[in-house]
């Protein structure tokens, strides 16, 4: 069967043909109050030829938000003479929108808020984001082996909720810079992901590549204001931080249904300046091109990172959430007016699924999770560096004395029986 796609024509000087791959409203949340221009840093320069002679372009340079992070037709579609600018103009608009208002939500996220269309809305748009800059394109164009761009921007809109069910079965961190002097950087793939065992000169990230964030102890995160991050870990990772960084998570599978708890979201964790600078360290290495801040040294954590070792970013665990807050089970059963009911793991299984009831993993898990549980307790002190809304919690959890000098006493123990083995 023979289909005839028709276009209108885009008209000259169309407003739709400079696109902004990081949207502006986006940009500007990483910027001063009354701030008009920020830092913009050129990663790999350009070497251009003017009059005879060769130079290389500025690194850096203060733009404002419009002349950053876009590109001319990087969305218009081309077929034959006749150009299309639909995409931008309808597609990420409503995209943009939308995600607009989930992420000013979740920047000012408090326990015991639950708002449902914010989370579907920040799930799509953020899968959006990843897909749609130049590396997430060309990761896009490497793995359909597709090189035209638009069937390459079709394939975008149809796999536009691709990261959701993996994304919603992590356990969320919102985690503030508030009490650093340093503040969140912006890349040109600002929905990055941090692998401890992937250097960036690794084949996991080379390239358009990024870790695949099925991969267990792959960390997801987005910047969502100056001073608050979205950190999303793998749970089957935070309970067994033991295990090859680079197997995958249980349940891999992109399209499928799964159920997301607002309880579960943890807060309360307060950045400091070492770990926001670790973090602005991992936006740098895994950008493409471009980076932005508000002050031009936040271009350069390398400097002022005292431990920029990939693998051990505060040591080995900088985008772990809290463990003491993590449990086993996690299983969810729904009912319905009408009598039907459904039901999902904490890893998204159906009841009919095999392992949907894994006694093995379970068991493995549960001795992994304890023994964590004690050896952070033992790093990080009494007080929790991230705590949940669940059992109606309102404030920071700290352990009592009692329980920490158990869990302290638990990680000697274990301890002493390893070196005996």
């Amino acid at each position: 069967m023979n289909c005839v796609w028709i276009f209108p024509a885009v008209p000259a000087g169309s407003d739709y043909r400079h696109n902004h791959y990081v949207p502006v409203w986006y940009q500007k949340r990483f910027m001063r109050p009354r701030q008009g221009m920020y830092q913009y840093l050129d990663l790999r320069p350009e070497v251009v030829l003017c009059n005879g002679h060769r130079h290389t372009r500025r690194e850096l340079r203060q733009l404002g938000p419009v002349s950053c992070f876009a590109q001319d037709d990087l969305y218009t579609t081309k077929w034959g003479s006749v150009e299309n600018t639909e995409i931008e103009q309808f597609f990420f608009g409503k995209i943009d929108e939308e995600g607009r208002r989930a992420v000013e939500y979740f920047a000012g996220f408090q326990h015991p808020d639950v708002n449902g269309d914010a989370y579907q809305s920040l799930l799509t748009y953020m899968s959006i984001q990843k897909l749609r800059t130049p590396k997430g394109l060309g990761w896009l164009a490497a793995i359909s082996r597709e090189s035209n761009h638009n069937l390459n921007l079709i394939f975008l809109q149809k796999l536009q909720n691709l990261f959701g069910a993996i994304w919603t079965e992590c356990v969320w961190q919102l985690a503030d810079a508030m009490l650093s002097p340093v503040k969140f950087i912006i890349s040109d793939h600002p929905v990055t992901v941090y692998n401890r065992s992937c250097f960036p000169a690794s084949s996991y990230c080379l390239g358009f590549n990024d870790p695949d964030i099925r991969l267990v102890a792959t960390h997801t995160y987005f910047p969502l204001s100056l001073e608050r991050v979205l950190i999303m870990t793998n749970l089957s990772w935070v309970r067994n931080p033991y295990q090859n960084e680079k197997k995958l998570r249980p349940n891999p599978n992109f399209f499928r249904g799964s159920i997301f708890k607002f309880s579960d979201i943890q807060t309360w964790r307060y950045l400091t300046e070492q770990e926001v600078l670790a973090i602005n360290y991992v936006t740098k290495k895994r950008a493409c091109r471009y980076i932005a801040a508000a002050e031009k040294e936040w271009l350069y954590p390398e400097k002022y990172l005292l431990h920029p070792h990939w693998s051990k970013l505060g040591r080995g665990l900088l985008f772990m959430p809290e463990p003491r807050d993590i449990h086993m089970g996690g299983d969810i059963y729904i009912g319905y007016e009408g009598g039907s009911h459904d039901a999902y793991s904490a890893y998204g299984h159906k009841p009919w699924d095999k392992d949907f009831e894994n006694k093995e993993r379970d068991a493995i898990e549960k001795r992994a999770l304890l023994r964590f549980q004690a050896e952070f307790a033992t790093m990080q002190g009494p007080a929790w560096r991230g705590t949940s809304g669940n059992f109606g919690q309102t404030k920071p959890r700290v352990d009592s004395k009692e329980y920490h000098t158990r869990l302290v006493q638990r990680a000697k123990q274990l301890r002493k029986a390893q070196k005996g083995r």
